[in-house]
């Protein structure tokens, strides 16, 4: 029961935020898309940046330390993919519309606040470098399959991709951790209050976006939403024992795995006209879904080991 009531204290204020998210934009109707345009772009240029600089180059953050998390991370993104394909091939889902969402999860929107919320402030660093371990096979990868026998679109460049403010503050903020650079107190505060306050703006800019959800393609949709925990959460099982992982590193690992699909999968098929409506099916029922799968993952990874 103890920990019954423990899951709930992590999922509610998460989930409350994305409902308050939502009522807004039910209120403001067509306005809120416009609001909704000006959170984006405030959250993309400036305040994701600021929370990915100032968690990597705080003093909580050790690369060293976290590297095997990182690993799993980024083996449960691509195990994840590897698990659907096969499924996505037998029912006859396009693999360039389902897999994509079944890698790359809400490890920004989601899996901060709930990383916080269930480990503690220290383990916000970490929940970074996993979001940004998949932002890289999302780029890297996911970006490949899109694309991938597409000759109706302009390819993206690696290198575009790496000039991005989000890019650009990962690299510094490794580095500054690396040889233990400093920034004057004054400005790292002022950084990290403004980066801070992204986590609550994605939850509630993701509670907005729920206003879409679409049941039109709920097939290919529910069957999304499902997988890509499952599959997940699979290879969560399957790296469990093999990496020297510590208590909460474990935690952290199967609180990722079992996070929905990532909004910026839409996003993308919605820029490559790779059948959008499925995609944001299966991203929008995923985050519904969060209500169920989010607190099996974090019963076993709060369970002792």
């Amino acid at each position: 029961m103890a920990l019954f009531e423990r899951i709930l204290e992590i999922i509610l204020p998460v989930f409350i935020i994305v409902a308050i998210g939502y009522i807004y934009m039910r209120v403001r109707g067509e306005q809120g898309r416009a609001d909704l345009s000006v959170l984006n772009k405030v959250t993309m240029d400036v305040l994701s940046p600021l929370l990915i600089f100032t968690a990597l180059a705080s003093k909580d953050f050790d690369i060293v330390n976290s590297g095997y998390l990182i690993l799993a991370g980024a083996l449960i993104s691509l195990g994840s993919g590897l698990l659907a394909w096969p499924f996505a091939r037998l029912v006859g889902y396009d693999v360039r519309s389902f897999i994509p969402p079944m890698i790359f999860n809400n490890g920004g929107n989601m899996g901060l606040p709930l990383a916080v919320l269930a480990f503690g402030a220290s383990a916000l660093p970490a929940a970074v470098a996993l979001f940004l371990a998949g932002l890289l096979i999302f780029f890297s990868v996911c970006i490949k399959i899109v694309e991938a026998g597409r000759r109706d679109i302009v390819h993206t460049s690696f290198l575009k991709i790496m000039i991005s403010p989000n890019m650009i503050s990962m690299v510094l903020g490794i580095f500054f951790s690396a040889i233990r650079l400093s920034v004057p107190a004054p400005l790292f505060d002022a950084m990290k209050m403004l980066g801070d306050t992204c986590i609550p703006i994605m939850l509630f800019g993701l509670g907005m976006r729920m206003i879409d959800v679409s049941f039109k393609s709920w097939h290919i949709g529910l069957a999304g939403a499902v997988a890509c925990p499952v599959t997940g959460l699979i290879v969560a099982w399957l790296l469990d024992g093999l990496l020297p992982l510590d208590a909460v590193q474990r935690g952290q690992m199967y609180l990722f795995a079992a996070l929905p699909p990532g909004i910026l999968c839409y996003m993308v098929a919605e820029q490559y006209n790779q059948e959008p409506e499925k995609v944001a099916s299966i991203v929008l029922l995923g985050n519904l879904c969060a209500l169920v799968f989010v607190p099996i993952g974090l019963w076993i990874g709060l369970k002792p080991g």
